[in-house]
């Protein structure tokens, strides 16, 4: 899709298309929303930042938060090497002496009324971070040296930050904490929320598998340790096609043994459930 802002073209990104559902956890989903939310026409939405542990969920949280508002979702990967230009207009050339301007997701989202999701926010680098200052306040709007356009956020336009609770990140600069509020944690769930989680995405999974992973989990959170839900969805997985590749040949709980070694190493069958 193309459209005009100032005199210039910009061909906009596509939106995206996950499978995402929220399951348990619902205050967090709530907090959200609640940021998002406009309650008078003097009001302006929040942009807030989902702060947990690599694994927990937070994109996908920020993916069906959108879904719930019926707005297209627009995912912007952040790494240490992501540029300002990267984040809102980049330059491709197009044939003799011809360049064609590329609007990033983050910009697209902004002209199309969508969500933008900034996964793994704390990793860019402050000067990223400071070409988005005007949106992240009552300005709303991005500035492109490249394409020489000032790009103002449409009223629908929402975003969200997503951050990993680790070492591998930088800390924000003290004028962009302020901006990125609320700060909404997502920790680890609880046990029921946990095998729910695993039951909505491996439907097609024996339940004594899902069982035994629910249980490694949490044995393994009560331990302090980062294992994640994302991890026991690879085990899982992992054990399932193994069972279902030598169902004759191997148990449940071999299949089990394997695909927690195999996913985690040696170390985690120190939380792996007891026969």
């Amino acid at each position: 899709m193309i459209t005009e802002v100032e005199g210039v073209a910009l061909h906009l990104a596509h939106p995206d298309e996950i499978s995402a559902e929220w399951v348990g956890q619902p205050d967090v989903m709530r907090q959200l929303l609640a940021a998002w939310l406009v309650v008078d026409e003097r009001d302006l939405p929040m942009s807030p930042r989902l702060i947990g542990k690599p694994g927990v969920g937070k994109t996908t949280l920020a993916y069906a938060a959108a879904q719930r508002l019926n707005r297209p979702v627009y995912i912007m990967q952040a790494t240490v090497d992501t540029r300002p230009e990267d984040l809102i207009i980049t330059p491709v050339i197009e044939g003799a002496g011809k360049l064609r301007y590329v609007a990033s997701p983050l910009v697209s989202a902004m002209l199309q009324g969508g969500v933008a999701i900034l996964d793994e926010g704390n990793r860019m680098s402050e000067k990223s971070w400071a070409s988005l200052a005007p949106l992240l306040d009552n300005r709303r709007y991005v500035e492109s040296i490249v394409a020489g356009v000032k790009i103002k956020a449409h009223p629908e336009f929402r975003l969200v930050a997503t951050m990993n609770d680790d070492a591998s990140t930088f800390d924000l600069p003290e004028y962009i904490h302020s901006r990125l509020q609320p700060q909404i944690l997502i920790d680890f769930p609880e046990r029921d929320e946990e095998l729910a989680i695993l039951r909505e995405n491996l439907p097609f999974s024996e339940e004594r598998i899902l069982e035994y992973v629910t249980d490694f989990l949490q044995t393994a959170h009560a331990a302090e340790e980062r294992y994640t839900v994302r991890d026991g969805l690879n085990i899982a997985r992992y054990a399932t096609k193994l069972r279902k590749l030598a169902l004759d040949e191997i148990t449940y709980r071999q299949a089990l043994h394997t695909a927690l070694v195999e996913t985690l190493g040696e170390e985690a069958l120190r939380y792996a459930p007891r026969p």
